[in-house]
């Protein structure tokens, strides 16, 4: 049987090795490995940062009923405070209106008291088979107050991706004091992450302005 013919791009690259045989690696790549590495990890977590943002956006009530208010609320299931996201399925079959759907009937009353005692401002019934939640009409002063509490998550956002981008620049500017990049190398992965961490936060500001946007609306 024919064997198959090996081209020379089916031939894996092999590094330049030393006279002892080992790899050589350049102190370059290992620069590079370093900030790479920082850069990464704080970007994932300025990414979580703004993902916890958007949760707790869409956990502020605005003028329109909508699933994801729930989504901050627990109830009291067999001893444990669970989610009753997790509870129970959610639909809105009015602008005001939601409805809730226990998958456990025993938990009806628990889900029912674990919504009017939020913040949302709603007085839930049930007819022992769902639950209703309407939704009154928002004040003013009920949306100012909705508005000064999105600016403060919004706020608590931006101070935790700064304090990742600090911690990165540390990480960076130990490795330039021990050598294991150059400063040049140093202060070119300080300015990507600076362009990082201006990223994330223009996207709180943009999830800030869409919320105060949703709650002015009439």
């Amino acid at each position: 049987m024919q064997g198959k013919r090996r081209d020379a791009a089916d031939t894996p690259w092999t590094p330049p090795t030393s006279p002892c045989g080992g790899a050589q690696p350049t102190h370059n790549t290992q620069e590079q490995v370093v900030i790479e590495e920082t850069l990464l990890e704080a970007e994932e977590k300025m990414e979580k940062a703004v993902v916890v943002a958007k949760e707790d956006f869409a956990a502020i009530r605005t003028g329109r009923a909508h699933p994801a208010m729930f989504n901050k609320i627990v109830a009291d299931y067999y001893g444990a405070l669970t989610p009753i996201n997790q509870l129970a399925s959610f639909s809105v079959p009015e602008p005001r209106m939601a409805v809730v759907t226990p998958f456990d009937k025993s938990a009806l009353r628990n889900i029912e008291q674990a919504i009017r005692d939020s913040d949302l401002g709603v007085n839930p019934s049930n007819d022992g088979n769902i639950i209703r939640v309407t939704f009154p009409e928002l004040t003013q002063d009920r949306r100012k107050e909705y508005i000064k509490v999105a600016k403060t998550k919004a706020e608590d956002s931006k101070i935790s991706i700064r304090s990742i981008r600090r911690k990165a620049k540390e990480t960076l500017d130990k490795a330039i004091k021990d050598g294991d990049i150059g400063e040049d190398e140093g202060r070119r992965g300080e300015k990507e992450l600076d362009d990082t961490t201006s990223k994330y936060v223009a996207q709180v500001d943009e999830l800030l302005k869409h919320k105060e946007a949703e709650l002015l609306e009439v």
